[in-house]
């Protein structure tokens, strides 16, 4: 037996084998508290700082982007009841599926088309706003529509904003700070599709490409910004900014769930089920809901079964000293957002005591999934965000025990399960067809 199996439970050790078989599989955190960790530096108090800190930026936004001027600059998805896609969910299921089933839209946030919106736009934005204030350009109580003037762009032309990425989050960095008027360069994965790279190249971003996976284009990424005093590199596996802008969107996510009339109490339990690479992201939106509902929400990571990162990293104990080219899985998947070997360890540290599981999901099914959900909804969505589709498939099958062990099985009529859409609306026709029209 390999060393880090040792620890394993006999169950973990039966799912290892499906893992590194490639077969879909639902693992339960046996390591939930419900409480946050002890003695961690990150404190909610960041988020809501961050928050404010989007907000006094929302002038700006809505000048330089016209198409957050209905929502007054602040970059945000609307949540819409997804009924027919039950259908999907209960046929994978054999089981049906009570409550109500929500979609975060977040595959239509403004910007950049994806979840990575929160988080990149916010780094690149905290960065700019420290400049700022550092050249004197600016003080806090000031509109900060005057970001979009000349002399901030020539300010900000001396300085380089860089980043490691599959995807989705190069093309957030890389259209907020071109915008700024940084010089930009964003290091992509073998991974990254074709028209996200001619994207960024039109705005004016330098794009580096690796005949590797993700891993290696963070490292080369962040070991070219270590060389440069004028660069600041948004590093997504260890990054307290991007994690901050996406912890934003719970409590966004709280009012719209208000506006909707629907609780999240101990007779209401809040399903979240989250598409997971590296752990930025569905790591930050998971913090915050944890922080805002308590033991009342049950969070989910989804990810390919070629690319179980954060599950492999968790269930072992090792975080990012373990990846998954370890227990000899591809990390090839058509998901190129969720294309990642190995996790962030600063969020699965952050995860142990509050994240309910991890689940895995065979590329099929998100093909199968975006064109049920282009038929029954008018919804397209990539690939990747229909991870979170399979995640009442998994629990209504798998999750049995853990729903009698946290007294939800006569709750379930009452609950809400929540799928977070991660990108979609910049894909262009031509791909999306592709797409559609994929033989499963």
């Amino acid at each position: 037996m390999v060393d880090f199996q040792r620890n394993l439970s006999e169950k973990e050790r039966y799912i290892f084998e499906k893992v590194e078989n490639s077969i879909p599989v639902l693992w339960i955190n046996p390591n939930k508290t419900d409480r946050f960790p002890e003695n961690h530096s990150y404190s909610f108090q960041v988020v809501l700082e961050a928050e404010k800190r989007l907000k006094r930026f929302s002038s700006y936004i809505k000048l330089v982007f016209p198409e957050t001027k209905n929502l007054q600059g602040i970059i945000e998805s609307k949540l819409i009841e997804i009924p027919n896609m039950k259908q999907l969910i209960e046929k994978h299921a054999n089981k049906p599926l009570a409550g109500k089933l929500l979609l975060k839209c977040d595959h239509e946030l403004p910007v950049s088309g994806s979840i990575k919106a929160r988080g990149g736009i916010y780094e690149v934005l905290k960065f700019a706003e420290h400049i700022a204030f550092k050249h004197g350009f600016i003080k806090e109580t000031d509109d900060y529509a005057a970001f979009q003037r000349s002399e901030f762009k020539e300010l900000f032309s001396r300085y380089k904003i860089a980043v490691g990425s599959t995807g989705n989050l190069g093309l957030s960095i890389g259209i907020m700070a071109a915008k700024l008027g940084f010089q930009v360069t964003v290091h992509m994965s073998m991974d990254a599709k074709e028209w996200k790279k001619k994207l960024l190249r039109e705005k004016g971003v330098q794009v580096i490409e690796y005949a590797s996976d993700y891993s290696l284009a963070v490292e080369e990424g962040r070991r070219q910004a270590a060389d440069d005093s004028m660069c600041h590199f948004v590093d997504d596996e260890n990054s307290i900014d991007l994690f901050s802008g996406y912890a934003v969107s719970a409590l966004r996510l709280k009012n719209q769930l208000e506006q909707l009339n629907i609780r999240v109490d101990q007779e209401h339990p809040l399903f979240v089920y989250l598409p997971c690479g590296v752990g930025g992201g569905p790591g930050g939106v998971a913090y915050g809901l944890k922080a805002i509902y308590k033991e009342h929400v049950h969070i989910f990571f989804g990810e390919p079964t070629q690319s179980p990162c954060m599950l492999l990293g968790m269930m072992t104990g090792l975080h990012d000293n373990i990846s998954v080219m370890d227990i000899g899985l591809t990390n090839r998947t058509e998901a190129d957002g969720l294309a990642v070997g190995r996790p962030s360890k600063f969020v699965g540290k952050l995860m142990e005591p509050i994240l309910s599981g991890c689940y895995t999901v065979a590329d099929d099914f998100l093909f199968e999934s975006l064109k049920e959900m282009a038929r029954t909804e008018g919804i397209f969505m990539e690939p990747s965000s229909h991870a979170s589709v399979y995640g009442p498939i998994q629990l209504l099958k798998e999750g049995k025990t853990y729903l009698e062990h946290h007294g939800l099985l006569d709750k379930l009529n009452q609950a809400t399960h929540l799928l977070w859409g991660t990108g979609g609306n910049m894909v262009p026709q031509e791909e999306r067809e592709k797409y559609l029209n994929k033989t499963i």
